[in-house]
């Protein structure tokens, strides 16, 4: 199997010593059993802001790697053990028996958290998690994952269903709508990039996104607008967005994914 790797430009200057230390000590946790290393979210949509932006990676491996090294691995990437330059690591690993066909469920076999922003957390029980998150960020990988090591996303990793995924953004701006442990900005972009997925199918940016959103419907421009501007600075300097705009932003947000669903029968 040929192992490949992403060119050097097509990743930001800053995460890339740890992109490139993070990959080391997971061919070596993972050693044979380790599939492909992906660099997915921000960094796959080309829109990583440092001091902003999560580093998002997705680990396939073999279903054979034992449980031992999952916690293994766990422990070499945590934070400080390995210092996080971005806001934290969101890290998902995956065997190649649940992500290889599509699905609604989380199916992590891990899911690290760990940063100086980001409580420390690994979950190994899918049942314990919203599959929301998981089924979108495999939408995402499919499409746009940048390949760190071993084989590229589009092989290995399955495109969820249009209905589950629908239901997945559906559930996602559901929790969003309540606004506990999410930043305005973050809500509103979010917002903006699920109504350009419902319709166009395509995973952008959130500030490209928003900037669609935005042309299209001038009764919401200025809270977008002040969403972007709040987004570009870091999370500790984020703008407060009016609570009521937010709200009635993501009511209609909520409203445009449910027309989608409803269009696919969902």
């Amino acid at each position: 199997m040929a192992h490949t790797r992403e060119d050097p430009p097509s990743l930001p200057t800053e995460p890339r010593p740890y992109l490139e230390e993070l990959v080391r000590r997971t061919r070596t946790v993972c050693g044979p059993q380790l599939v492909s290393v992906l660099a997915v979210g921000s960094l796959a949509l080309r829109d990583y802001r440092h001091g902003r932006s999560d580093v998002d990676v997705t680990v396939v491996v073999e279903p054979s790697l034992p449980g031992s090294a999952l916690h293994d691995l766990a422990t070499a990437l945590a934070h400080p053990h390995l210092p996080c330059p971005a806001a934290g690591l969101e890290l998902v690993v995956y065997g190649t028996d649940f992500v290889s066909r599509p699905s609604g469920d989380a199916g992590y076999l891990l899911d690290l958290n760990t940063g100086p922003l980001l409580p420390d957390r690994a979950g190994f029980d899918p049942a314990r998690s919203p599959a929301f998150w998981y089924v979108i960020d495999r939408s995402v990988a499919h499409r746009a994952g940048l390949t760190l090591y071993g084989r590229p996303a589009r092989e290995v990793i399955a495109a969820p269903d249009r209905r589950d995924l629908l239901a997945a953004i559906r559930a996602s701006v559901h929790e969003h709508s309540d606004g506990e442990g999410h930043l305005a900005d973050n809500r509103v972009l979010n917002g903006c990039r699920s109504v350009v997925f419902c319709r166009t199918g395509r995973w952008l940016a959130k500030r490209v996104a928003a900037r669609e959103v935005a042309l299209a419907e001038g009764e919401f421009r200025p809270l977008i607008e002040a969403a972007v501007h709040s987004f570009e600075r870091p999370r500790s300097s984020a703008v407060p967005l009016p609570t009521a705009e937010v709200r009635a932003f993501l009511t209609w947000v909520r409203e445009r994914v449910e027309q989608a669903a409803r269009a696919t029968g969902t």
